[in-house]
């Protein structure tokens, strides 16, 4: 088409052809029509949604698409989002390495303790002492209770009632009695909710052998606060030292994280249970299948902390970065349209989710195709020998076949079957996508046959020579019905073309997924009855309608399936939009300082709403030292008589006042290192990079040298601004990716609760999305009011080097269809017996079928002994394991 729009003077380009975020694809962007594939329209999305630079943005905003194969992009493939995803670094505070010898000598010591308690409960409860012996019970039991000895010994009669009823006597009044069991221990472990708690005890031992006694100490923050404004000093000393208390209880508030989650690791999960640990790496181990869960890690730092137990590479986390569904994407164009010949089974779902008609446009000649009812055999072997059979018989007629198949693998078995009697075929499947054209332009030769694994979006038209027409024109065979009626129509639809004669023909077995799964069981019943022998078949319009029913009810439960996921989709994409839009924003730098007075304002009104009903003056002032660095310019008194609004439109005066203040100084202060660089170096940089810090992190800003000289450092803040917001916006944007996903997990148990998980979802959603509305602003004028730069000294400006890009994987799911899912699922256990069978050397004597074995259960950790041809299917289950004892 390309040669006729550029005939009529309009320019025409192809995304696909240019790398992402290239000048190349920005102006293949910029011509008057631009072509590429769907996925790619909506990574570019993501990716000009993830720049850091103006000048990495490749799309114009959207205005008029045009879909080929519509109902293919718009409905099949929306079923999974796009996602970019990337690891998270470890960072320096991830001291997993570091404290995994303190938790590891904690836990030995607590082991060795608890081992000899146990055998004194043992003792006393044998003599009858239930009261003392109850007592150890109880403190073995908080602090290892999966210690196996314990396990075994609770399940012998009548002590696990004697353990309840210690455990009630010392829980009641709010375990007021508990910490009496808890003295001699190091930790306690609740095992129910997976908690852990350091004891005094063990504090004391973490602070003698760190030789620090606050290592593990959290600072009691109000007493501390209340110290400091009681000493003598400047308001702006008692600022710094308020800052310092509040960056000391955030450095140990991440050390008693990761050392709760060593603790977990070396207590509650188990090697060879929870977890096994296969190629240098932890697998976890699904609870209800017993199956490895291969790419899924444990979040929180959990997975980490287990690494460093195993002594294994600490992996960094992986988490998403960008997500969209290319629902959500299409519908952001102002005008969307498409074509294809298989849209009108799917108009009800084209208008409820996109708004747009689907219109039938009439054949140009009328259809001469016959389209035979559907032949119905007993099993898939009967089935494809008959297939073979017709391909023969219609070769021999001088005719060319098209055989749809719904997979890969039964394209190919067809093939070898059709190469055993001798007949030329050619294959078109996703290993041979490259000779497309060559061969369907081959497929309407006489007596071709063309095995195909899905004709969507396969365009060129099969020519007919008048040979062919008079043997009957070209001839479809369905291996299978499709999940979809769509997907039949399209094969279909290859013969019988502007009025050329054609046949189609569909074969069913009872075994196929769809008939299995969504079948009337009266066709089987039927078939029952009238015994139908070896390779019979049934023809007749009843079973037709039933395969057209079952493929409807298939459909409908797809539709569903998308509705829901867009559903939930569109909570995330009104986040998406408002993050997308500030952030946007940012880099353009126009509304920069209106984003800019919005977030003071809104910060300020969100510490005033925080504290004023409460009447905590210390945590107002508290959060206004963390967010601006200024002590409260209201008494206490001012702030408790004030009414809100008062108070907010006050501070936002006086907040804002500061801020240009401190802009002004940090131009003024920049300008004399700027002005030498420029007027010595000035010739060789064009673009530089200044460090500013806020005392914890440090922010490389990219400026333009003579832009920051001729507006006497004033470009350079802005250059700042931006490039804070930016970084700040991405890090917690993606920390709500983050908590949206378990959120979105988590959510499904609201069912148990005859309450509807999407309304919970989007409830929770917007209280989780204004926490990090509230974050951004906060961290954003955190870091503007404290940024500085280090020295005035212009040793430390160098000259800006083309920026790396960060290493992110695009991920899109196949959507398979219940053959493929079913032939991948075989494929899969196959593969898993044959690694089973792959055993060379045998480091265990061969066990007889008669003799005695023991297996543990690998999920519960349950031990049987029995004969070993009898634990042959339990082990093959994959639940239960042999155990050398």
């Amino acid at each position: 088409m390309a040669p006729i729009f550029e005939f009529h003077g309009l320019s025409t380009d192809c995304i696909d052809f240019h790398q992402p975020n290239s000048e190349q694809r920005r102006k293949a962007y910029l011509a008057d029509i631009t072509y590429g594939t769907n996925n790619e329209f909506g990574f570019d999305y993501l990716r000009d949604n993830m720049a850091n630079s103006k000048k990495d943005l490749v799309q114009r905003a959207p205005n008029y698409a045009i879909i080929d194969e519509v109902d293919s992009v718009l409905i099949d493939d929306a079923r999974t989002p796009l996602i970019i995803s990337g690891a998270v670094p470890q960072g320096d505070r991830h001291e997993f390495n570091e404290l995994k010898p303190l938790v590891a000598d904690i836990v030995s010591l607590q082991n060795k303790y608890l081992v000899g308690v146990l055998a004194e409960a043992k003792k006393l409860i044998k003599e009858g002492n239930t009261k003392d012996g109850g007592f150890l019970l109880l403190r073995v039991a908080r602090g290892l209770p999966k210690n196996k000895a314990l396990i075994k010994f609770l399940s012998q009669e009548g002590v696990k009632q004697v353990l309840q009823k210690t455990e009630n006597f010392y829980m009641q009044d709010n375990n007021k009695l508990m910490p009496e069991v808890d003295a001699e221990l190091w930790f306690t472990i609740e095992e129910k909710n997976n908690q852990i708690d350091l004891t005094d005890k063990g504090i004391h031992h973490l602070s003698e052998v760190t030789k620090n006694d606050t290592f593990f100490v959290l600072p009691d923050i109000s007493v501390k606060v209340g110290e400091i404004d009681a000493s003598e000093g400047t308001a702006e000393e008692k600022a710094n030292l308020k800052e310092d208390l509040y960056r000391d209880f955030s450095v140990k508030s991440e050390r008693i994280h990761t050392m709760n989650q060593l603790l977990k690791a070396y207590t509650v999960f188990e090697k060879d249970v929870e977890y096994v640990v296969m190629e240098n790496k932890v697998m976890i181990v699904d609870e209800q299948t017993g199956r490895i869960m291969d790419g899924r890690r444990y979040s929180d730092g959990l997975h980490q902390a287990i690494e460093a137990k195993e002594n294994v590479k600490i992996e960094d986390a992986t988490q998403t970065f960008a997500t969209v569904t290319l629902q959500n994407y299409f519908r952001m164009y102002r005008k969307l349209s498409g074509m294809t010949g298989t849209a009108i089974t799917e108009a009800g779902e084209f208008w409820e989710i996109y708004k747009l008609d689907v219109v039938e446009i009439p054949t140009n000649k009328p259809i001469a195709r016959d389209d035979k009812q559907d032949l119905v055999y007993k099993t898939t072997r009967e089935k494809y020998n008959a297939v073979i059979e017709d391909i023969v018989q219609l070769v021999k007629q001088g005719r060319p076949v098209l055989v749809g198949t719904t997979s890969v693998e039964i394209s190919e078995l067809l093939g070898r079957t059709l190469n055993m009697r001798k007949i030329e075929h050619n294959i078109l499947n996703a290993k041979l996508h490259k000779r497309e054209a060559d061969v369907v332009a081959e497929a309407g030769k006489p007596g071709q046959v063309t095995i195909a694994t899905n004709m969507a979006g396969r365009g060129t038209d099969i020519k007919l020579s008048e040979e062919v027409k008079a043997a009957g024109g070209l001839a479809i065979i369905g291996t299978e019905r499709h999940d979809s009626r769509r997907v039949d129509r399209q094969l279909r639809g290859r013969a019988g073309r502007q009025g050329d004669v054609g046949s189609s023909q569909f074969y069913v077995a009872l075994d196929d997924n769809l008939m299995r799964l969504f079948g009337s069981e009266r066709i089987a019943k039927m078939m029952d009855r009238m015994g139908l022998k070896e390779g019979e078949v049934i023809q007749h319009s009843m079973i037709s309608k039933s395969i057209e029913r079952a493929q409807k009810k298939v459909e409908e439960n797809n539709f569903g399936i998308r509705k829901r996921l867009l559903e939930y989709d569109d909570v995330m994409n009104a986040q998406r939009e408002f993050v997308y839009k500030r952030r946007r924003h940012a880099l353009d730098g126009k509304r920069l300082q209106i984003d800019i007075a919005n977030m003071i304002y809104d910060t300020c009104d969100s510490i005033v709403k925080e504290n004023k009903p409460t009447k905590n003056f210390q945590n107002f002032e508290f959060e206004l030292i963390r967010f601006s660095s200024m002590t409260s310019p209201f008494s206490e008194e001012e702030f408790l008589s004030l009414a809100e609004e008062e108070l907010t439109d006050k501070l936002y005066k006086i907040v804002t006042e500061n801020y240009k203040n401190d802009t002004e100084r940090n131009a003024s202060q920049a300008f004399p290192v700027i002005k030498n660089v420029f007027e010595h170096e000035g010739d060789r940089y064009e673009r530089i990079v200044v460090p500013f810090t806020d005392g914890s992190k440090t922010l490389q800003v990219v400026t333009n040298l003579k832009e920051a000289y001729e507006s006497e450092g004033k470009s350079l803040v802005n250059d700042f601004e931006k490039n804070i917001t930016l970084a700040i916006i991405d890090e917690n944007w993606k920390d709500h990716l983050r908590k949206m996903d378990e959120l979105k997990q988590t959510v499904h148990n609201a069912s148990y609760e005859q309450k509807d998980p999407l309304l919970v979802y989007k409830f929770e959603a917007f209280e989780l999305f204004q926490q990090a509305i509230d974050k951004i602003n906060k961290e954003v004028l955190s870091f503007l009011f404290k940024g500085k730069l280090p020295s005035q000294d212009e040793s430390q400006i160098s000259e800006a080097k083309e920026q790396k890009r960060e290493k992110v994987s695009l991920q899109k799911e196949e959507v398979q269809n219940s053959s493929q899912q079913a032939i991948q699922n075989s494929r899969q256990h196959q593969t898993q017996e044959q690694q089973v069978v792959e055993t060379v050397v045998r480091d265990q004597p061969k066990i007889g079928r008669n003799e005695r074995v023991t297996i543990k259960n690998i999920v519960s950790g349950e031990e049987k002994e029995l004969k070993y041809k009898q634990a042959i299917p339990l082990i093959e289950s994959g639940s239960w394991v042999l155990y050398n004892k």
